[in-house]
């Protein structure tokens, strides 16, 4: 008897052993396939980032045939338009159960800004990934990564068998970089867009140096100044009034003195950078060429300087006119301008997206945000542009966000990179995100009472 029982305890201890042991190996199983998986999801990044799309040449049609082989692993609907030759813009579909709900749409834009490659420890388009699992390459921050991102969470709320209520588009827009003209703002105006009947737009934010994540309701304007002064030529040792270099001197000392006058509203503190006025000089250009430089002993007849001014939708743009006008470039000195990427604000413009309880689209990007295990900064006003503003301006409301938390800002600048562990944080962000606004029902999420 006891034998028979030392023999059944025995064979229980085998049987909880194999079976302790099966559940080791289904858990490493698991667990290999989920860094198998993270490994194919770094790798689909790192290749839309080798992809070089640099403006001004950028490789517009390999960006394109590369997310369309994504969607295709997707069986997303797509569509490729060219509102401008050249310049394609990609709209992919997530279908939903639902047609007369309004739409989400999820932008990115597919081109990046130039490099100095000497600059950087890695090459900006070999999407190098450091020992720490930082990836460097022009676009990780700005946007490709978002764009990648949307893709990303689209394939897991797939694999989990989500199905969407409300469609969800995602559009890859060329030109962002050089003002999207081009791009999103032609696709904001076209038949296209307001056939989609999107309720909600995403696009693009700005990385958070702290846990918390940035997220933007309206976007600075973009006034692009040149002012060009004009005066009598003259023999380098001569002193006279009115010479084009003295006349622009003169407006760059007023320009200087609005612009200290908007830092120190900043260095004050209590205020974000997107609410004042920035400007900083983007050229200055005088002087005769000669095959050594410049003539020395001859004053020029013109002088121009050009600046990067970003204007916030609260500032009275009327008033920022006059000043120009006035003070900054006066006829009465000679002086001329021109303001490029410029548009005059109109009364009841779209400018701002409602960021409270007003909005349901707010409340649920908040609370989706939360189930992901992250949380939202206090909304702010993004510092430069973005192609956020177009749709904004046909009237539907857009929120700026990049889930990108605990890294620092390098938009534009060297070494521009993004940590592979944030980069997999941020999808799974997204899929809360999506999911949420995909399965809101209710049809008070349209634009129209929004």
């Amino acid at each position: 008897m006891a034998m028979a029982m030392d023999m059944a305890s025995g064979g229980w201890r085998r049987i909880l052993s194999f079976a302790m042991m099966s559940l080791l190996i289904l858990a490493l199983c698991i667990l290999s396939a989920a860094a198998d998986d993270g490994e194919a999801i770094v790798s689909r990044f790192q290749e839309y980032l080798r992809i070089d799309t640099v403006q001004p040449k950028p490789d517009y049609y390999k960006a394109v045939d590369f997310i369309n082989s994504q969607a295709k692993s997707l069986s997303l609907e797509s569509q490729t338009n060219e509102f401008v030759k050249g310049k394609p813009h990609l709209l992919l579909k997530w279908v939903g159960s639902d047609p007369t709900l309004p739409a989400i749409l999820l932008n990115s834009h597919t081109d990046v800004v130039p490099f100095e490659e000497s600059k950087w420890t890695h090459h900006p388009l070999h999407a190098h990934m450091d020992n720490q699992g930082d990836i460097y390459a022009r676009g990780s921050q700005d946007m490709k990564c978002v764009g990648m991102q949307y893709i990303e969470a689209i394939r897991k709320l797939q694999a989990s068998g989500f199905h969407p209520i409300r469609s969800v588009y995602l559009s890859f827009v060329p030109d962002e970089e050089i003002g999207g003209h081009d791009g999103a703002e032609k696709f904001a105006e076209s038949h296209l867009f307001k056939s989609l009947n999107v309720g909600i737009v995403l696009d693009e934010g700005l990385p958070s140096p702290s846990k918390s994540y940035r997220v933007f309701y309206g976007e600075r304007s973009p006034w692009w100044l040149v002012i060009k002064a004009k005066g009598p030529p003259g023999h380098g040792a001569k002193l006279y009034d009115n010479s084009a270099i003295e006349n622009l001197l003169k407006s760059i000392e007023s320009i200087r003195r609005f612009r200290a006058s908007q830092f120190d509203l900043l260095k004050a503190g209590g205020i974000a950078e997107g609410h004042v006025v920035s400007v900083n000089m983007a050229f200055l250009k005088a002087g005769t060429p000669s095959p050594t430089g410049f003539v020395m002993n001859l004053q020029p007849s013109e002088a121009e300087a050009g600046f990067d001014i970003r204007v916030p939708p609260n500032v009275d743009s009327e008033a920022l006119e006059r000043r120009l006008v006035e003070e900054w470039a006066p006829a009465a000195r000679n002086m001329s301008f021109e303001l490029r990427q410029f548009k005059r604000k109109h009364s009841g413009d779209p400018l701002l997206t409602a960021a409270d309880d007003s909005n349901p689209w707010w409340r649920l990007f908040e609370n989706a945000v939360k189930e992901a295990g992250g949380r939202t900064s206090k909304p702010e006003i993004f510092p430069a542009s973005t192609d956020a503003r177009y749709f904004r301006n046909a009237g539907v409301p857009a929120f700026g966000f990049s889930p990108i938390s605990n890294t620092p800002s390098l938009l534009h600048d060297h070494n521009e990179y993004l940590g592979k562990a944030e980069y997999l944080k941020g999808i799974d962000v997204y899929v809360s995100i999506i999911k949420a606004y995909a399965s809101y029902e209710s049809k008070s999420g349209s634009r129209d009472e929004l």
